[in-house]
């Protein structure tokens, strides 16, 4: 089967284009993007004129529900909605139930999501039994089941000799380690940050320092370890700083930031509204700032979509007890390039910080439109105005404030390997 998408601008950070070129595809392989040559006959053609052309997203955060909490959501519906937010990866954390920390288990998920046809799902295995922080996973049989890395997802490992020995382990097989800093005894039961809003609100707090006191330990555990690490869903502008000067050591840290933290700040929770509710908190205007310098500098090298689906009644508990966290896999797109479309990134570090960056970080093959590739790609409409609304939503979590936002661009058809998963109707 061979394809031609002709007449697109094509964005590809990994290769440095960001112009008009036709991709050329046969069975799952891109056979080349620039001119089409004569010689290339297509059995279909795509026309992508006006459209944006960018490699498959690759999602570093993205919660399935499946196996154990199916009644909020499941491995199809949500590799669909990747599908239709223009992902054909998705990373998943490992606090499923039960727990990725067996082969098994690793093996069980990419096999029901390559069954379902839409996103591939690379797994994390757990970095302890249990989450619990006590007892070293085997980090190396879970790596050879598939997982792309190892975390203890949103639990802490308060034991500091714990987790110097994990890393130490895991660098002996160079697994990435991925890593949410915290400080458990710092963040206690807090929901919002620490600050005039959470002092007005009367809501307890979680203050700046529950973060980067978990950022300064761990940074100091990578440096004495050599383990390469991934910190994930920074929402402080003192994280980025530390980072930043981590990396001007040579450390090997890399890491990421949910596009809601670019997008909004503890003034969006207005009183009380618990679609705002995630973990880590909204933070100040300074803090989002600072985020978006912090891509727009190469500091923080991905955005993700922290995806977390909820059932409805979720959010409609009082604040403290509302579940934290958004469903945000449809919309990881369009909103980045809402900040592209006012300036505050460039076109290319916005991409390739939803591509290659994170494609790189997992240590697969993807996130570009390399000659030879596989053909994962999205077809986007950068003017298409359209309100997103749940009736057009594909995950069955509805817990997103940007329900009723008008969005500013929309993808139009995703292809894995070559082959259609998701093509906008009407």
């Amino acid at each position: 089967m061979k394809t031609l998408i002709r007449g697109g601008h094509v964005v590809d950070p990994a290769n440095g284009l960001d112009g008009l070129a036709d991709i050329a595809i046969e069975n799952d392989r891109i056979v080349f993007t620039g001119a089409a040559p004569d010689d290339f006959q297509p059995d279909q053609e795509i026309d992508a004129t006006g459209r944006l052309v960018l490699p498959g997203l690759v999602d570093l955060c993205v919660r399935l529900r499946e196996p154990g909490e199916e009644q909020k959501a499941t491995i199809a519906s949500e590799t669909e909605a990747a599908a239709a937010g223009g992902i054909t990866r998705v990373v998943c954390p490992p606090d499923t139930s039960p727990l990725i920390d067996t082969p098994a288990m690793a093996n069980m998920i990419r096999q029901r999501a390559d069954a379902c046809g839409f996103a591939r799902v690379h797994p994390l295995g757990a970095l302890t039994a249990g989450l619990a922080g006590e007892r070293l996973t085997d980090m190396a049989m879970l790596a050879g089941a598939g997982c792309v890395g190892v975390s203890n997802g949103l639990r802490a490992v308060d034991n500091t000799l714990v987790m110097r020995r994990a890393m130490q382990y895991a660098s002996t097989y160079d697994i990435p380690v991925f890593l949410t800093p915290q400080d458990p005894w710092l963040m206690g039961n807090g929901v919002i940050h620490e600050g005039e809003i959470s002092t007005r609100l009367g809501l307890p707090a979680i203050p700046e320092a529950a973060e980067t006191v978990g950022v300064a330990r761990d940074l100091a555990l990578i440096e004495t370890s050599g383990a390469r690490a991934h910190m994930a869903n920074l929402s402080c502008g003192r994280s980025v700083a530390m980072v930043s000067e981590g990396r001007q050591h040579g450390l090997p840290v890399s890491a990421s930031v949910a596009i809601h933290h670019l997008l909004l700040s503890e003034r969006d929770i207005g009183a009380f509204d618990t679609r705002y509710k995630v973990i880590p908190p909204l933070r100040t205007e300074r803090d989002r700032d600072a985020l978006i310098a912090g891509v727009r500098d190469g500091v923080i090298g991905v955005i993700c979509s922290d995806h977390q689906p909820h059932g409805a009644d979720a959010k409609l508990a009082p604040f403290s007890e509302a579940a934290a966290g958004i469903s945000g896999i449809e919309t990881l797109l369009p909103l980045t390039l809402s900040l592209v479309d006012r300036g505050a990134l460039p076109r290319l570090a916005a991409i390739a910080a939803l591509t290659i960056n994170p494609a790189r970080i997992i240590g697969v093959d993807a996130g570009h439109l390399s000659p030879g590739a596989i053909a994962d790609l999205c077809i986007v409409n950068p003017s298409h105005r359209w309100q997103f609304t749940p009736e057009k939503m594909h995950s069955r979590g509805r817990n997103s404030p940007f329900l009723g936002v008008e969005l500013g661009a929309r993808v139009e058809r995703t292809l894995r390997a070559g082959q259609t998963v998701f093509e906008l109707s009407g």
